[in-house]
């Protein structure tokens, strides 16, 4: 099977992502976030999860989160490559929101195929803000290192490194039963239920962990068949990953080149220095490199499945080396006044800190290339 061309990005496509570029420059320009997230410097300050609400709403109400939702659930029933788009748009504002979370719960529900998964996947249609809650303390979701138990539809345990956490309306838990992995629904505020908030560097997003005590569920996903959900809707969470650090990294080469442009020592602009001109033009191919895969893996998770996993993991691992290396650019080249924390290249340099560790660095990725190509060492 061959892929779309242009990666299947069309006219819808264009239409949702340009929609998102002028709500986003309308809403959340730089200094606007940096304000609102950013307004104590105060190491001590107690952990907060700062977003806009009504902006989120804003956001539920132009269709963003209905987006993948299949039609059948009340969505629009877009492909990958839309919530890529919009995913994209988002990093480039460092918005605060659930929006990409609620896009991964999304293609984890779309891989349950149950009428309870379709029940959650209309309450995300409908505006419901979602998170995985996936992982045990050491970032593993294996079912043997699963750290959630399930027993008498009542989950006990805890799971670690749950994005978004605070800003989520319920959680997709992954619990292990006597046959193997299962996947549940979890209301926010459900009795049992404790979320411990993590101090993370990214001001621009929250973390927690969750600890669960007779928690009530509702199964989305038999027992035996979540770990095979999860893995179908790997690549996706991957793409939507690198995504937010190719917009993030587009913000920070367009805002590092228009600093080199005007501010200049010895009597020229920052830019005549090739110390300068050639590291900024090798932050633009390693961002464009990175978007091309990650567009082209978005693309094969619909078109061309049985190369949904390779495309990913190289996309996600040319993002997460792009993230390093267009924020480390961005803090140099601003000179004396890059790495404080008035400058608004700060939200982007730890969103991309935080982002590149999603879900494996890129080290990580490129290991679990060699095995689907050269097979798993012995």
């Amino acid at each position: 099977m061959t892929q779309q061309k242009n990666f299947g990005f069309g006219a819808d496509e264009a239409m949702l992502r340009d929609a998102a570029a002028k709500f986003f420059t309308d809403h959340a320009s730089a200094d606007q976030i940096h304000r609102q997230v950013a307004n104590n410097y105060d190491i001590h300050r107690p952990i907060e999860c700062i977003w806009d609400q009504v902006l989120w709403r804003q956001m539920v109400e132009l269709g963003w989160t209905a987006a993948c939702v299949p039609e059948a659930a009340g969505g629009i029933g877009m492909s990958l490559v839309a919530a890529v788009a919009l995913t994209e748009e988002a990093g480039k504002a460092a918005f605060p929101s659930p929006l990409q979370t609620t896009f991964n719960a999304t293609f984890v529900l779309n891989a349950c195929s149950t009428e309870a998964a379709q029940t959650a996947l209309g309450d995300i249609a409908r505006g419901s803000a979602a998170t995985l809650a996936i992982t045990n303390a050491q970032g593993s979701w294996s079912s043997s290192d699963n750290s959630v138990a399930v027993t008498n539809g009542k989950l006990n345990g805890s799971a670690w490194f749950v994005q978004e956490a605070q800003k989520a309306d319920f959680y997709i838990v992954a619990g292990t039963a006597d046959n193997g992995i299962g996947l549940y629904s979890v209301p926010k505020g459900a009795s049992g239920l404790t979320l411990t908030p993590d101090g993370i560097i990214d001001l621009t997003r929250d973390q927690a962990h969750l600890t669960f005590d007779e928690v009530s569920a509702t199964e989305v996903c038999p027992p035996g068949q979540g770990d095979h959900a999860l893995q179908r809707a790997l690549p996706a969470l991957l793409c939507i990953n690198a995504a937010d650090m190719v917009g993030a990294g587009e913000w920070l080469l367009q805002t590092t080149t228009e600093y080199a442009t005007t501010r200049v020592q010895f009597e020229r602009p920052l830019g005549f220095f090739q110390a300068v001109k050639h590291p900024l033009v090798n932050v633009m191919l390693e961002i464009d490199a990175a978007k091309s895969l990650t567009y082209n893996a978005a693309c094969a998770f619909t078109e061309e499945p049985e190369k949904a996993e390779q495309c990913a993991r190289m996309a996600k691992s040319a993002a997460s080396d792009m993230a390093v290396f267009s924020a480390s650019r961005a803090v140099q080249f601003h000179g004396g006044i890059g790495f404080t924390w008035e400058c608004y290249v700060q939200l982007f340099f730890k969103r991309q800190m935080h982002s590149q560790m999603l879900y494996g660095d890129a080290k990580y990725q490129r290991a679990k290339l060699a095995d689907l190509l050269m097979g798993a060492a012995a």
